[in-house]
Formats: C-alpha cells, structure tokens, sequence
C-alpha cells in the first residue's frame, strides 16, 4: 500500500490521513498486546510490555506528526515521500502482529513464542521492540523536518530510511514507485515556508536533497580548539539557531547561531574526549574557508603566533551537503558587519569546473548564473551570484542537477531570452530573493530571463551536450552597474 497516490486528496490530508489511519491501528494492535500478556505467565510480561509501548510511542508520533501537518500546511509535501517508505512497512509489520494474537490455532503462548521470533528472523535479527525504536526515531526526524528544527540532521533521516527500505525489501514490501517528479509543485511549497521573520540559513538545511552524491577518502571530523569545558562560553540570551550539524554520530557537532547583541553569526563547535563535551567558539568574520577533498577547513587567525591555524575539519557524506555548508557560510560571512574583507577565493568552491557562465535578469537583480561541474563525483549544480558591487561573487541561490534533467520536458526554450527548468528545487542564501516570483505560471516551473540570447542559447547547448567542455576559471565575468541582492 502506497499512500502518496491518492488523487482524491491534497498533499495535506493525505498525509493526515495515513497517519491517523496506522495511529489508529498502532493503538489497537498495543491494547491486543496488553489482553495477550494478561493471560500469559509473568515471565512473558516485560517483552510483551516493552513492544506495547513502543507501539504507543508510535500511534503518539504519528497523531503529533498529522497535527503538525495542518500546522506547517506548506511543509507536508516536504515528508509525504519518507511517509510513503515507512507506512506501508509499519502497516504490515501491525497486521502480522495481529495475524498471531488473533491465531486461535494456536495457545496464546505459543502465540507469543512464534510472533517475537518469526518477526524477529524476518528482520535479520532485530528483536520486535527495536524494529519499533526504528519507526519511532525516524518519525521523530520527519517531525522535526516539518517544523524546520534547528536539531534536525538529514544524515540520520537518511541512514533510517536505508534501514526500513531494507526491512521492506526483506519482508517482500515492493519499493515505492520511483519519483519522476516532486509531488507537488515546487511553487506550492514556496509559499509561506518560512515566517516572515525568520532567517534564510533556517531553511537550507530543512529542504530535503533531491540527491545524495557520495564523496569518498572520508575521515573522522576534527577540532583543533581553543577548547573550554561546558558553561565557560557564553551564548546570549535570544539567540536565534540557525542549524546544526552533526559528523561521527554526534562525535563533533557544529551549531550556528544569530548574536542578538551584534546581529552576526558564530559557530560553536562542540567535541568529546573521553566522553567530555569541550567546546570552542569562533564568529564567522573570524573565520576563513576552503576545501580540501572531502572535507572542508575553517581557519582562524592566531594572534599570538601570527598565522592562520586550523580551527575545525568537516567532513562531509554527500557532495551536496558540502556544497550547502559552504555557500551558507560564504553568505553569512559576506553579509555580515563585523567582516572586513572576503578573500575572493573563498567565493570558489575547489575542485568545480566551470562550464557555463551568463548574465540573468533574476527576481528583479541582475546575477551570475554559473553551471558547476564537480571534478571528484562528476555533480552538476546551478549558481546564482551577486553581479557587481561591495558583494560581487556572493552566493545568492543554488540547485543540484539530478537525474530530472534528462528528461526532454526539463528545460525548455520559451523565448529569446527566457528558458524554462521543471522540477528543480533552489537552495537560497539571501533574505531579499523571492524565487516564486520566477514561477508565475501555471506549471511552477522556474524560469531564467537571460541578459542575452547568446546567453540562452549556449545554456541550453550545456544540457544538451553530453560531454562539455569547462571554462578555464570559476571567477563570475564582471557587468555594469545594477541592484545587488
């Protein structure tokens, strides 16, 4: 059973729906399981009870999630497709259990005896109750990817939803269709995503990928400190989180958040040695950046040696994770008082090839929009940069290229200057930018105006080109005089 192809209803109720629908069932298989127990000796008590509760836990997240849905209405399609992974397997996984209790053939303890151990060997030996632990955490996350939780880590959600994918696979639950488009359209889920005072970078981490590039050579993450033990760093009252990121199952965490006294961003940096949390703290206008393979460095400046010194290593499972962290942390930087200067070479992301480049009319501001090609994984994302002025180079937007861009509908020519991008989702870096504003038609795809027909021409050569060829540097071509986002 699916539950994201239901026509009949909106992206909203749909997910409602489901979740009520197993939340129901969740609460009634967790009573069977009670009147099971109750008739059976005291030595089965404490599995039965364990599994129970668990299965409470679920109905109690499932109700908590559908009543977050009408709460964040535009956010619901953002969990619908991790909904339809875990539904349909946590739907079978309560009828099978329901299928044993209710077995009369068979004496209640023997009920009991071959439901744990039978469910139990289905799941490559994982006990009932965590096989429960699993839906719970997983629907923990998708909660707090609803609500754009400040805590939510995308590299968990993800190795949760490999899990279940595999416990589907095992128990002869066909994968859900594969997505040839977003469910619904991208310019529905622009709309009032973010309140009107929160800040950009709350939302980039929130937005799920619409792909996972793998890097490789992947090393423990590390600080290098100052470090101080906990309560000895000062955060001030009213600060706003903007995300945090995790690295070595919570080994290393990176939170960033807005001064309120300053206004500018800082990251604290937290760490364990022999299971003591040390942290360090460093403000963004201290900090530079770079890559270095799979990784990326931030330095800072040490006033008594007179150098730079490294001051954490990140890294990254996923080219696209780098990417966002990177050209989040560029923008903070660039946009903030306290910076005195950027180096333009933290504006480029090492080891891209550049292989296109064009002036757009873009929301109203003339930018840079460049195509980047990775050089380890072979990626491709679109760049929108600031074109001239005291920000030239500042990321303004970016959007991976997935396997949507060999469909023939994706990007179509529908003027001189204008073309057209189904299915692409932006990641933007910028508080002034409305991108809805380049989806005012009827599809929601997004549109390019570009400055030139040259412009539109060779961009659509790019796509259409199999192999092509990159341009000898990263740095934006500069323009002339225009409003800079």
């Amino acid at each position: 059973m699916e539950f994201i192809n239901n026509p009949g209803l909106t992206t909203e109720l749909t997910l409602i729906q489901g979740c009520h629908s197993e939340a129901e069932r969740a609460s009634i298989v967790a009573g069977g399981l009670d009147l099971l127990r109750a008739a059976l000796a005291e030595k089965f008590h404490g599995h039965i009870t364990t599994v129970a509760e668990e299965i409470r836990t679920t109905s109690r997240l499932l109700r908590e999630l559908a009543s977050r849905a009408q709460a964040h209405r535009s956010r619901a399609p953002v969990v619908l497709n991790h909904l339809n992974v875990l539904l349909p397997c946590l739907q079978k996984t309560l009828r099978d259990i329901t299928g044993y209790y209710e077995d009369k053939t068979m004496s209640r303890e023997i009920r009991w005896r071959t439901m744990y151990s039978k469910m139990t060997e289905e799941a490559a030996g994982l006990p009932l109750s965590q096989r429960f632990v699993l839906y719970n955490h997983f629907l923990a996350l998708l909660e707090q990817l609803l609500t754009r939780s400040p805590i939510f880590d995308l590299n968990t959600l993800e190795s949760l939803r490999t899990r279940i994918m595999t416990l589907r696979e095992q128990r002869g639950i066909p994968p859900p269709p594969l997505q040839a488009g977003p469910v619904v359209r991208q310019d529905l889920m622009l709309t009032g995503t973010q309140e009107p005072d929160a800040h950009w970078a709350e939302q980039i981490f929130s937005l799920p990928l619409p792909s996972r590039t793998a890097l490789k050579h992947l090393k423990p993450s590390r600080s290098f400190g100052p470090w101080f033990p906990r309560g000895h760093l000062y955060m001030p009252p009213g600060s706003t989180i903007l995300f945090r990121r995790v690295f070595d199952n919570d080994q290393l965490s990176i939170l960033v958040y807005i001064n309120p006294v300053n206004q500018s961003p800082y990251l604290l940096v937290r760490t364990s040695q022999g299971g003591v949390p040390w942290f360090s703290l460093r403000g963004a206008h201290e900090l530079c950046i770079a890559r270095e393979g799979s990784a990326l460095q931030l330095k800072r400046w040490s006033r008594s040696e007179q150098c730079s010194k490294l001051w954490v290593v990140l890294y990254f499972l996923t080219w696209e994770e780098m990417v966002l962290f990177y050209c989040t942390f560029v923008a903070l930087k660039a946009r903030n008082t306290l910076t005195v200067q950027v180096h333009p070479n933290e504006y480029k992301l090492q080891r891209e090839k550049r292989l296109f480049q064009a002036q757009i009319i873009d929301d109203g501001y003339k930018h840079s929009l460049i195509v980047y090609q990775d050089s380890h994984t072979r990626g491709i994302r679109l760049h929108a940069a600031v074109w001239e002025g005291e920000l030239r180079q500042c990321p303004v937007w970016t959007a991976f290229v997935t396997h949507q861009s060999q469909s023939r509908t994706w990007l179509s020519r529908r003027s001189k200057h204008r073309v057209w991008l189904k299915d692409v989702q932006l990641y933007v870096f910028c508080s002034t930018y409305r991108q809805e504003n380049m989806r005012q038609n009827k599809s929601g795809a997004f549109e390019i105006y570009f400055a030139s027909e040259e412009g539109a021409t060779r961009f659509r050569e790019v796509f259409a080109t199999s192999s092509p060829e990159p341009s000898e540097t990263n740095e934006p071509a500069a323009g002339p005089s225009s409003p800079s986002k």
